[in-house]
């Protein structure tokens, strides 16, 4: 019973949170390109962050190799 009365009452939250947006002057395009800008954001930062642990990586593992090679 309280599962559904919480169901209920964030469902009323939802759609007044989404009539104040409206209100305000948001549009449901002004939020689908946001939420675009977004990801592509994200997706650049993924990117700088890959090619940063790359760099990491081959630093660490570089002065693993040369222990190797000096210990042989």
């Amino acid at each position: 019973m309280m599962n559904a009365l919480a169901l209920v009452v964030s469902i009323i939250a939802l759609i007044a949170a989404c009539m104040a947006y409206k209100k305000s002057g948001g549009s449901v395009d002004d939020l689908k390109r946001k939420i675009d800008d977004l990801h592509l954001s994200t997706e650049n930062l993924r990117s700088k962050m890959a090619d940063s642990l790359e760099k990491i990586e081959k630093k660490v593992r570089g002065d693993e190799k040369k222990s190797d090679d000096q210990s042989s």
